[in-house]
């Protein structure tokens, strides 16, 4: 049974979303698990039509077990009770236990859809909105949209319920039945009015959420900074400043949120009170039974919950709804990068890689050095070269990039940028996300390419340990040699290196470029960098100006024969 109600995370396929609406969203995501969903209703409806049952079963055992005093009658009754209560266990456990498999399965599928299209939108996501935005949408806006699919099964059991209530009540006494099913649509109506301003302040407070979210992102990722500088009291100045509008923007949800907490319990109760004061002037008045008048109580007294979980619902809905509207703002943002309309077959293994741009022209198995007296030249290539930027033209073999899916080209070229970035998580699973090495000594072997077994042996779990966010309690150095072990795992067909070694000693730059010429024998590599060790190492060195190869060959030929190209390499090496 376990195994029956178990999902699989992260899911192979979360899925194209339906952008339209922040509705048609939600409906999206409910056709994926109908299946689960609608097997979620029918316990929702066993489970709440049996509670619904047992006022029925206690008004029939008082009025013909005692009342009338028949033995029989009230141990049938008696027992039915006891299966109604049976049945309304089985079926809550079934409910409940669907009802967190929705939730689940919702608010994943819109997290990695979400995340999924951050991934892919890149620049254009960051141009947009900021990093805060986008992790609060995550974290909170998926999970409340999730909320909605929670509470499907015990709204359907609630509108069910309540229609057989109000039938049982019309067969016993119309004016009653009537209360009932003019009375609960009502009650919903009144419930309906506080929704309104408590869904628009609760969207201004999300908004406000996300602006301090993205403000404190952006505070702790340059807290070094600010602390070289002295600018920490006026970033938390600021920071404690907005945190204030987010608490006022609480208080002002708070009202109509306490006023919605309050009428859930006040009217259902008023609605209560009502039906028990006219079942019993009815049964004063010989009307309706004693144990009609009991089963009546029972049924006001029932008839609290399906209000309850109407007004539950109309709130977790809304907060979908807002939820979902955010995670559109995110979906909407297009990506520079996108899939050909109609992509052609990937070439072959062990091909040409050109940028026709530049004049660029990249063996197969070559190991190539791109040098550049302006730093940007050169990472404009290594882009072009990962199909990162906007401009289309190189072409692998004969198929250009542009005509091939953005996956097939990360998958054959990997581009490892300037900057490097580590995530939070186990080292073992930041090195090797991919989980393409069969065991730590792939991993290992890559750490040693890198030269960085010494950080290995100064964390006590080893590959176990946990990384913070962003690689923090790394220097700078150890960083660029973890995210050199990790580009190399990948083994990728073409591998482009933008300044690997910029933040290292000379002796372990050395080392890195020996080991790193011997382990990507064979295969292609493109290395931005003016390092004379690591162009020493080059099969071919290849000078850029204004965006141009303007010479190429091995390093030592082109520091005897280009004046231009000793000057670029020298100045680096007096940096």
């Amino acid at each position: 049974m376990g195994k029956r109600f178990a999902i699989d995370i992260p899911l192979a396929d979360p899925g194209e979303p339906d952008t339209r609406s922040p509705a048609r969203l939600l409906l999206w995501v409910g056709r994926y698990q109908r299946g689960t969903l609608l097997l979620g209703v029918f316990f929702g409806v066993l489970w709440m039509v049996a509670q619904a049952l047992m006022p029925y079963a206690i008004g029939r055992a008082i009025q013909q077990g005692i009342v009338e005093s028949s033995n029989r009658a009230l141990t049938k009754w008696t027992l039915v009770l006891l299966g109604l209560g049976i049945l309304q266990a089985v079926a809550g456990v079934m409910r409940h236990r669907l009802a967190v498999l929705n939730w689940l399965q919702a608010s994943y599928r819109l997290i990695q859809v979400v995340a999924h299209h951050a991934a892919r939108s890149g620049p254009a996501l960051r141009s947009e909105l900021s990093t805060g935005e986008v992790v609060a949408t995550v974290s909170n806006d998926a999970i409340r949209a999730g909320g909605a699919f929670d509470i499907t099964a015990r709204l359907a059991g609630a509108v069910v319920a309540y229609f057989v209530v109000a039938l049982i009540l019309l067969r016993s006494s119309v004016q009653l039945g009537l209360v009932v099913l003019i009375g609960v649509p009502i009650l919903v109506t009144l419930l309906g009015l506080v929704i309104k301003p408590l869904q628009a302040r609760q969207r201004v407070q999300r908004e406000e959420v996300g602006r301090l979210t993205a403000l404190g992102a952006d505070t702790a990722a340059g807290l070094r900074v600010l602390r070289g500088i002295g600018g920490e009291d006026a970033f938390f100045d600021r920071y404690r400043a907005r945190s204030q509008r987010v608490r006022q923007a609480g208080v002002e949800v708070a009202l109509p949120q306490s006023t919605l907490d309050a009428a859930q319990i006040f009217i259902p109760g008023l609605f209560v009170v009502l039906v028990t004061w006219l079942g019993a002037r009815f049964a004063l008045s010989g009307k309706i039974s004693t144990g009609d008048l009991v089963a009546f109580y029972g049924y006001a007294a029932f008839l609290v919950i399906p209000l309850r979980t109407s007004a539950e619902a109309v709130d977790k809905i809304t907060r979908a709804l807002v939820g979902s509207k955010r995670m559109l703002a995110v979906l909407a943002v297009d990506r520079h990068i996108s899939d050909p309309e109609s992509p052609v077959a990937e070439p072959p293994a062990g091909v040409t890689l050109s940028d026709p741009m530049s004049g660029l022209v990249v063996e197969p198995g070559e190991l190539v050095c791109l040098v550049s007296a302006l730093p940007d030249d050169s990472a404009a290539i290594a882009d072009r070269l990962g199909r990162f930027g906007s401009e289309d033209g190189v072409v692998l073999g004969e198929v250009p990039l542009a005509h091939l899916p953005v996956e097939t080209v990360r998958r054959r070229i990997l581009v490892s940028e300037a900057d490097p970035t580590l995530f939070a998580g186990t080292l073992r699973g930041e090195l090797d996300p991919w989980g393409r090495s069969s065991g730590d000594e792939g991993i290992m072997e890559a750490i040693g390419i890198a030269n960085a077994e010494d950080i290995l042996d100064a964390l006590p779990d080893g590959l176990g340990a946990t990384v913070e966010e962003r690689g923090r309690s790394f220097s700078g150095g150890q960083r660029q040699r973890l995210v050199l072990a990790r580009a190399l795992l990948s083994d990728a067909e073409v591998l482009v290196l933008v300044e690997p070694t910029s933040a290292v000693d000379a002796h372990t730059e050395a080392r890195i470029a020996e080991r790193l010429r011997d382990a990507r024998a064979g295969k292609t590599t493109v290395i931005v960098t003016t390092s004379p060790l690591v162009l020493d190492r080059a099969d071919r060195v290849v000078l850029v100006e204004d965006g141009q190869v303007v010479a190429h060959g091995r390093h030592r030929e082109l520091l005897r024969s280009h004046a231009d190209y000793r000057d670029v390499v020298t100045r680096g090496e007096d940096e």
